[in-house]
């Protein structure tokens, strides 16, 4: 199964969609609420290896068995010449890599992720430190959400876990879009009631959907 990549998750449409939930959300708080996907939060190098050197010696072995010509002098030397091209299957492949890689080692790579991208997008130079970053990590099927210094002062960082988790649930149904826009708008609702709207309130984040910037 081919992995969808950040850059085209969202259509066109969807994209709009989302910039305007995100504007109606905005209307009555001071929070600023961005929104990013990203196609992986690690490359797990890892589970790239393990991954590569179980199926070459599973190709090996079998190859030694069909040949009916088992030894150890056969065996590890074809292993060796097999590891490369799997390794590049499994760098080509990221979904391959997910059945090596535990449960616990996922959800700390999303997290940190997502605070690299919290300060590469500059998301913490809002006012009053109020920005909200939805984070969506395609590879893991993960979502979190992270609030600046101020937000995190009156709202537990914990609260947002039901609202991840719902995004988290819309990209497994293929329905990220609609998923992702019902979170936006109980997110604002969230933030009015702690950071309701300031007369000389201004748009600080993009209500655009952010990718991550390409590496020259």
């Amino acid at each position: 199964m081919k992995q969808k990549r950040a850059k085209n998750f969202f259509t066109g449409a969807e994209r709009e969609k989302i910039s305007e939930a995100v504007a109606v959300a905005e209307q009555h708080t001071a929070g600023e609420i961005a929104t990013m996907v990203v196609d992986s939060s690690d490359r797990y190098r890892e589970a790239e290896i393990l991954g590569a050197i179980l199926m070459a010696g599973s190709v090996a072995l079998l190859v030694a068995i069909f040949t009916q010509y088992v030894t150890v002098w056969t065996y590890i030397p074809l292993v060796c010449i097999l590891f490369l091209p799997c390794r590049y299957l499994f760098g080509r492949q990221a979904l391959l890599k997910l059945p090596f890689v535990g449960r616990v080692r996922i959800e700390e790579a999303v997290r940190e992720r997502a605070i690299r991208a919290f300060y590469e997008k500059e998301l913490y130079k809002t006012r009053d430190e109020t920005g909200v970053l939805i984070f969506i990590s395609l590879l893991e099927r993960k979502v979190w959400i992270l609030g600046d210094r101020g937000i995190n002062a009156k709202i537990p960082a914990d609260h947002w876990q039901t609202f991840a988790a719902e995004v988290a649930s819309g990209i497994k149904e293929n329905r990220a879009s609609e998923a992702l826009c019902a979170v936006i708008v109980q997110c604002g609702a969230e933030l009015a009631k702690h950071f309701p709207r300031k007369a000389d309130d201004r748009n600080e984040l993009t209500n655009e959907v952010l990718t991550e910037t390409p590496r020259r």
